[in-house]
């Protein structure tokens, strides 16, 4: 019997990698087959997942935060190919929360990061773009690599949202010319379009820490940018589901760098090779910290059972620290999901990583227990 692991990050707790061997080495003694495939959705943990599924190695570069502060990030690289999240440079996590303002913040440290790839020889791209801080339109990250915005007077301006409403022109110039030569696959799970009431300003500006006149200038900003960007590459990418991801940051990516928008699980569970691994599964367990209602729209756990699902006779169970009532919807897709807490527990013991992988031992083994007695009775009454 085969058994696939494919489970998420635990945020804060134990990497995919990490989950997926606590369940291992707790059922397989009681099977004859069982692979862990490191997985994620393109948010945190996407860096962590591609280095344990294909053999990445892990590059430390020094890069600036939202808010222009020295601070050390990494991302995976191997052969040609590079592994980023835009979230370990521009994330909200690394702003405290008074701190927080879409006006004063910049993606200028994706663009350090990008840069330091390219002097290693990467020209294949894999960015994800979850967690933002920013709502710059990717005007940061388009400085660091040499494009320039002018005011109406030609001065340069600084690379934050603040700005985008003053830029009157743009030049190519500077721009790195091994650009040119690069493929940019940005993993995207949100189809809003730049401006407007369902665009970045409006739907992301208040956990950014806008107000509703900020976000009012925000969103006058996202459309003048759209504006010189259109008039300057004759083409307008606006209305492009998921050109307001992280900001309107998924906008400059498309219009400048010719990126593609793909939802993060197809691009990771593609380049770790999942679809192949779940050939012949006969039970597939998959997960993350928490369920919810979010958790169909696109989520590791629900896109891993609709993958495993094109194998007729595949059950999938999901675990996870956390369950939440909109979960129900899940089993649209999962056969069954289970809490793995043993009993009343602060969350601060929960989070602990040797308390969650004895956890996720505990529970896998008895949900194993469960499924291998039900097919016995199946196959017997048969």
């Amino acid at each position: 019997m085969k058994v696939v692991i494919a489970i998420d990050s635990f945020k804060g707790c134990l990497s995919s990698l990490e989950a997926g061997n606590a369940i291992k080495n707790a059922i397989a003694s009681l099977v004859d087959e069982v692979i862990v495939v490191p997985i994620a959705d393109g948010g945190e943990g996407s860096v962590e997942a591609m280095i344990s599924a294909i053999k990445a190695k892990k590059r430390e570069v020094l890069s600036l935060d939202p808010l222009g502060r020295e601070l050390k990030t990494n991302y995976a690289y191997v052969d040609n190919q590079a592994i980023m999240e835009m979230a370990s440079s521009c994330g909200l996590t690394l702003l405290d929360e008074n701190e927080r303002n879409p006006e004063q913040t910049s993606t200028y440290g994706l663009g350090l990061m990008i840069k330091d790839a390219l002097k290693l020889g990467v020209r294949k791209f894999i960015i994800g773009i979850g967690g933002s801080a920013t709502n710059d339109a990717g005007m940061g990250m388009l400085k660091a690599l040499g494009f320039e915005f002018y005011d109406e007077f030609k001065n340069p301006l600084a690379p934050k949202g603040k700005n985008l409403a003053k830029i009157a022109s743009i030049s190519d110039l500077n721009a790195l010319k091994e650009l040119k030569e690069c493929e940019f696959l940005v993993a995207c799970d949100v189809n809003n379009p730049l401006f407007g009431k369902s665009g970045a300003a409006h739907i992301y500006g208040v956990q950014k820490g806008a107000d509703s006149a900020m976000i009012e200038r925000l969103d006058m900003g996202l459309r003048n940018f759209s504006k010189i960007t259109s008039e300057f590459f004759g083409v307008d990418n606006s209305n492009l589901a998921g050109s307001g991801a992280a900001g309107g940051l998924g906008f400059g990516l498309v219009s400048f760098l010719g990126a593609k928008l793909q939802p993060g699980f197809e691009i990771i569970s593609n380049v770790v090779g999942l679809k192949d691994k779940l050939v012949g599964a006969d039970l597939v367990i998959t997960g993350e910290g928490r369920l919810d209602y979010q958790s169909i729209m696109g989520k590791t756990p629900s896109a891993v059972a609709k993958l495993a699902k094109t194998n007729a006779n595949v059950t999938v169970i999901a675990l996870a620290g956390a369950i939440s009532d909109g979960a129900k919807s899940c089993n649209e897709c999962i056969d069954a999901y289970f809490c793995i807490q043993q009993g009343a527990i602060s969350l601060a013991k929960a989070l602990k990583p040797e308390v969650a992988k004895a956890n996720l031992s505990a529970v896998s083994l008895q949900a194993l227990r469960l499924f291998l007695a039900s097919k016995s009775a199946k196959d017997s009454h048969h």
